[in-house]
């Protein structure tokens, strides 16, 4: 499958900048912007060439208990419970807690629809495992994929913040109207 993905990705034009951290042994990934679900195709794709396959995602528990369950947990998926009277932020530390090595891929806006504000679980996540946050954006005006330096979160979530949406700033997802720049407008 990786010379499959990898082929795909050459003749349709995508690019790598920066590398991944493989030597983390734990972290979130947060991948934006997530604006059409061909952004899980490209995310695939280069799980697959950059031979990612310890990353996994979240997804609601019924997608997993259905015939094609094994194919979503053989793609990465990692079953939750996202009913009200389950805490998500407690669940997905508990999975960091007891897994020597888990690194966890999130949209930090949660949906494809444009968004008035990021979403705080990845960032709470993150916090209370102790783990970095690694950005990776999908430009599709360019056709590339951007890896930025893991960072820990801070005492200033709002600094924080404004560091992860000034990396998204300017990228475009397949759907722009969608994107984050209208956030990082926003800020300033």
């Amino acid at each position: 499958m990786r010379l499959l993905w990898s082929l795909y990705l050459r003749i349709r034009g995508w690019t790598l900048k920066g590398s991944f951290p493989y030597h983390l042994p734990k972290a979130v990934v947060i991948v934006g912007p997530h604006t059409s679900a061909w952004d899980f195709v490209i995310g695939l794709a280069y799980r697959s060439k950059l031979q990612l396959q310890h990353l996994k995602y979240l997804g609601k528990d019924s997608l997993f208990s259905g015939p094609f369950g094994f194919f979503f947990r053989k793609l990465g998926g990692y079953p939750v419970d996202r009913s009200g009277k389950h805490n998500m932020v407690e669940q997905v530390v508990s999975l960091f807690n007891s897994h020597e090595n888990f690194v966890l891929a999130l949209s930090p806006e949660g949906t494809r629809k444009k968004v008035e504000r990021l979403k705080t679980g990845f960032y709470q996540i993150a916090k209370q495992a102790k783990v970095p946050i690694v950005m990776v954006a999908f430009d599709f005006s360019k056709r590339e994929v951007s890896i930025a330096e893991p960072f820990f979160t801070t005492d200033d979530e709002a600094a924080d913040f404004r560091h992860i949406l000034d990396f998204y700033a300017t990228v475009k997802g397949k759907i722009p109207a969608n994107g984050l720049a209208h956030l990082s407008q926003q800020q300033n």
